[in-house]
Formats: structure tokens, C-alpha cells, sequence
């Protein structure tokens, strides 16, 4: 769809004065609705808690946080993170509402510092955050994975299935097709999607606290379960065999497992162009998400903690939630409740696949990928990016061949989503401090004020002392099989963006599109404002 398609199609739109004084706002960054702005609050909160999905990522993580800490590390670290999250979500709040575009921190360093050196830094942050949202979609897949082929090797615990490349890649190809297709199907009339996401909430909700009264009744009445101590549960330090740093390097390695259930807020600022009101509503969606995700988090984890049975069992298990599922609630029970888990989990990927796909497509309409104008297309019929879709899940799917070959490159493909993610955080904040915070462009609903400078400040130190200490292996001169290969896999995407850059994004990131045309837009945006209101 191009510029004067875009255009007819938001003017053709029955009008309301919300509507109109969105896409004016829009329009006065540079940019037309091809969207429909098809969500409310609570099923954008219900999509960005889901993606977040903050109880049911500690327990797919809870291998991390049991071995590099434990309690102390999986309860306080999650308060610390917690803390200068807030920070940060409130600090993408204020640029959110001030810049509204799906684009998102990548745009805001670009408007904050106007210049070639600013504009290459913003091509460079959405390589980041695009990135980060592709191996977040891909390691949402691969926990899948890893727990249907779980689920049944707790019926069949010497299932050598398991472990095959091939049969990994298998299932790993058909939950990619699945997700891909879903969001291409639910777009076709507007409601399928905030539907599918309110119910994927509210089974994300009840389902948190099946398990909890799951566990909990379990252990209280079945005979030879007991409750781990409360000086267990909120004092006890664990390292894990092949952790061998000082305690407190293991204390930063260790809040890997809380960072990564409250990353991916930035949810709420991709998918800012199908939201009303985004000034107003978008910083709303964005630290609530946060608080729901941690105060669900740390119950569920305390609640987990408590009734732990065999620590050693959990430890040595290739998936401790699995293994503690089946200490407490047996065998049958445990699939049911795990078969559960995994339904609740493919809805959450669908909807973390909603979002990347939505960053691809801004990437693209604003010229930084190859071949921009094929991909920020927006099929007329289905209401969707399509073609971003499929170059989305077919870049995802060939991470999964990874399974075939080697392991250790696919996990740390994987695990560097939450750095990816962290450094996009940290980028326009820091950019914000240096240009000045009264260069924030006026006309956001949502300010820090005074507090603004010392919010922003704890964002910038958290993103980057929690940035360096997950590039660290195990433990120091590690072997090659326990290296982190994460800042490796860094490294490359950061080469590739630079290549693209040169090859591509410098003649064309934000620069595709004639900026007569786009104030034209602006103007009739505007009469067609005036018009409304004086009727």
C-alpha cells in the first residue's frame, strides 16, 4: 500500500474526534495510519502482560535462577530488577506518549539528536530492538518446544526423541508456522485479535492461580511432601556445579532470570498505532504491565520455592519446573497441569510474535530494511503487515535449524533476546539525558517532571551494568562448551547492521518518503479536523 493509498484509506474512515486527533498526531511524525486502531486498554494491558508473562518465564527459567543464587537471587534480585524497571518503563512512558509511532525507540533517538550521527545511532537501535523481538519470538518457541518433548518424556523417561536435532526442528518449524499463521488470520476483522489476546489473559491469570493452589494442596495433603522452611525459601544461597565466580558476580549472572520475565514491555510502544488515545494510554499499559508481572512473579515463585521436595532432583533436571510439577502434584496430574501450561504458552507466543511483527513492519516502512518498500506493505484484505509476517517467521525458522548442528549457538541465540532488549531500553534514554530532556518534544499526556532526571539515570545504570554481567560465562576461563557465546551472536547482528547501513539504510532509513507529501498529509488531516469540529 503506498503513501496516497495509505492516505485515502485514513480519510475514507468514519471519523471521530479521537480518531482524527490521532492521526493528526501521527501524521505530525511523519507518518499515515495503515492500521486500524483495534484495541482498548485492558486487551492491550491483557497483550502486554501476556507477552511479559512474567510467572510462566521464571518457570521455564528456573533452571538460571536456582543455580546462579537461588532463593536470594530469584526473590531479592526480582525486587532490584523490579525497581530499576519501573525506571525504566516509566522513562519509555514519558518518550512513548511524546512520540507515539510503532518505530519506537528508535525514532526517539533519531528526533532527539537530528543529525547524521544521530540518524546512523537510530538505524543501529532498531537493529537492536528488531533483533532482540526475533530471538525473543524464537526462544518463546524453543521453550515450547523443549516442553511438549518434556511432556512426554515424563511418561517415557529414556525417550531418546528428546534429544534429536531433527525431531527438535520438527516441532520447533510447526510452532513458527503456527504463530505466523494466527496473527495473519486474526487481523481479518478487527475484534479476532483484541479478543484473542483478552482471552489469552484471562486463562494467563487463572491459570496462575490453578498452579499455585495446585502446588500448595499438594504438598499440604499428600503424605511425605513437606514445605521448605520460610529460612529456605527467602534466605537460602545456591550456586549450581559448574558455577565458580565470586558470590557477587554470581548475584549479577543471577538476575538474568527476573530480567528476562519483565523484558518485552516495549510491547505496548510497537503496537502504539492500534491503540486510542496512545498518549494517554500507552505510558498507562506500559508500568502497569510491569507492577502485574512482578507482584504475580514473586507470589508464584514463593509459592514454588516453598514446595521444592528433592532441591538435588531440580537441579540435576534438564527442566526443573517439570520436575517440580511432578515431585508435588504425580505423574498424570502433572501432565494436565503442564499440558495447560503449554496451551496458555502458544498463546503468549502468538502474541510476542504480534508485536515483533509490528516492529519489522515499522523497521520497514521507515526504510531500514532491504527491499523496505515489498515489506511495509499492509495486505488491504487481511489488515496485516503480511509480508513482514513471513519474512518474520521465515528469519525465525531458520534459528531453528541451529537444532541440527550446534546447540550452544542456538541457546546463546536465545538467551542474547533480554540484552538485545536492555541496550534498546538504554539507547533513547541515554540520548535524551545527553541532547537535553527539554528537547522532548511537547504534546505528551504522560511527564516526569522534576523526577525525570534521576528516573532516567537509574534506567541508563541499570541497562548497562545488567547489559555486561550477562555476557559472562559460567565462570571464568571457561571451556568452549561453557563459554557464553551470546556476545558473539551480539557482535555479528551489530557487523551485519553496520553492513546493511552501508549497503543500504543510509541512502533510505527515514529518508524514503518525500517530506512535501508528508506535510500535505498533515494538511488534510488537519481540514478534514476542521471540518469535523465545526460541523
Amino acid at each position: 500500500m503506498d503513501l496516497e493509498e495509505e492516505t485515502a484509506s485514513t480519510l475514507k474512515r468514519k471519523p471521530t474526534l479521537q480518531s482524527l486527533h490521532d492521526a493528526t498526531s501521527l501524521a505530525e511524525l511523519g507518518h499515515v495510519e495503515a492500521l486500524t486502531r483495534k484495541f482498548g486498554l485492558w486487551s492491550m494491558l491483557a497483550l502486554a502482560f501476556c507477552v511479559l508473562g512474567t510467572w510462566s518465564t521464571f518457570a521455564q527459567g528456573l533452571a538460571s535462577g536456582l543455580q546462579n543464587g537461588g532463593p536470594i537471587s530469584i526473590l531479592w534480585g526480582l525486587c532490584l530488577v523490579f525497581a530499576c524497571n519501573i525506571c525504566v518503563a516509566l522513562s519509555l512512558g514519558e518518550l512513548t506518549s511524546a512520540m507515539p509511532t510503532a518505530l519506537g525507540q528508535a525514532y526517539w533517538v533519531h528526533r532527539l539528536v537530528d543529525t547524521p550521527t544521530g540518524r546512523f545511532a537510530s538505524y543501529m537501535c532498531a537493529w537492536i530492538n528488531t533483533f532482540g523481538w526475533w530471538t525473543l519470538t524464537a526462544s518463546q518457541i524453543g521453550f515450547m518446544t523443549n516442553f511438549l518433548l518434556g511432556m512426554k518424556r515424563m511418561f517415557e523417561p529414556e525417550w531418546a526423541g528428546a534429544d534429536e536435532g531433527w525431531v527438535q526442528f520438527l516441532v520447533y518449524l510447526g510452532i513458527t508456522m503456527l504463530f505466523t499463521v494466527a496473527n495473519l488470520v486474526a487481523c481479518r476483522r478487527d475484534k479476532i485479535l483484541p479478543w484473542f489476546n483478552g482471552f489469552v489473559g484471562v486463562w494467563f491469570v487463572g491459570l496462575f492461580f490453578v498452579f499455585i493452589l495446585a502446588l500448595v494442596i499438594c504438598v499440604g495433603t499428600k503424605r511425605g511432601l513437606t514445605y521448605q522452611p520460610a529460612s529456605f525459601v527467602f534466605g537460602e544461597w545456591i550456586r549450581g556445579p559448574d558455577v565458580s565466580w565470586p558470590d557477587g558476580v554470581v548475584w549479577f549472572t543471577g538476575l538474568v532470570q527476573a530480567a528476562y520475565g519483565l523484558t518485552a514491555f516495549d510491547s505496548v510502544i510497537h503496537m502504539i498505532e492500534e491503540i486510542p488515545a496512545p498518549r494517554r494510554n500507552g505510558p498507562r499499559v506500559i508500568w502497569l504491565a510491569v507492577v502485574c508481572g512482578a507482584v504475580t512473579g514473586f507470589i508464584f515463585m514463593v509459592m514454588c520455592l516453598f514446595c521444592i521436595q528433592d532441591l538435588e532432583g531440580l537441579l540435576n533436571a534438564d527442566l526443573p519446573f517439570i520436575e517440580l510439577v511432578q515431585q508435588t502434584v504425580g505423574l498424570e496430574g502433572g501432565a494436565a497441569l503442564i499440558a495447560l501450561f503449554e496451551f496458555n504458552g502458544l498463546g503468549q507466543g502468538v502474541s510476542i510474535a504480534t508485536t515483533a511483527s509490528r516492529l519489522t513492519w515499522g523497521f520497514a516502512r521507515d526504510g531500514g530494511l532491504p527491499w523496505s518498500r515489498y515489506f511495509s506493505h499492509v495486505d488491504p484484505t487481511w489488515k496485516v503487515p503480511a509480508r513482514a509476517l513471513w519474512l518474520q517467521g521465515f528469519l525465525i525458522a531458520l534459528v531453528g535449524i541451529l537444532y541440527l548442528f550446534a546447540n550452544t549457538v542456538l541457546q546463546a541465540i536465545l538467551s542474547v533476546s533480554t540484552i538485545a532488549l536492555t541496550v534498546s531500553y538504554g539507547m533513547p534514554i541515554v540520548t535524551l539525558l545527553i541532547a537535553g530532556r527539554d528537547k522532548l518534544p511537547r504534546g505528551g499526556q504522560f511527564q516526569l517532571g522534576r523526577l525525570g532526571p534521576v528516573i532516567n539515570w537509574v534506567s541508563v545504570v541499570y541497562c548497562a551494568v545488567t547489559t555486561v554481567f550477562f555476557f559472562f560465562p559460567s565462570g571464568p576461563n571457561p571451556s568452549p562448551a561453557d563459554m557464553n557465546y551470546a556476545i558473539a551472536v551480539f557482535g555479528v547482528m551489530l557487523v551485519i547492521a553496520v553492513g546493511f547501513w552501508f549497503t543500504n539504510g543510509r541512502k533510505t532509513f527515514l529518508q524514503t518518503d518525500d517530506s512535501a507529501m508528508r506535510l500535505e498529509l498533515a494538511r488534510r488531516l488537519e481540514l478534514d479536523t476542521h471540518e469535523v469540529l465545526t460541523k
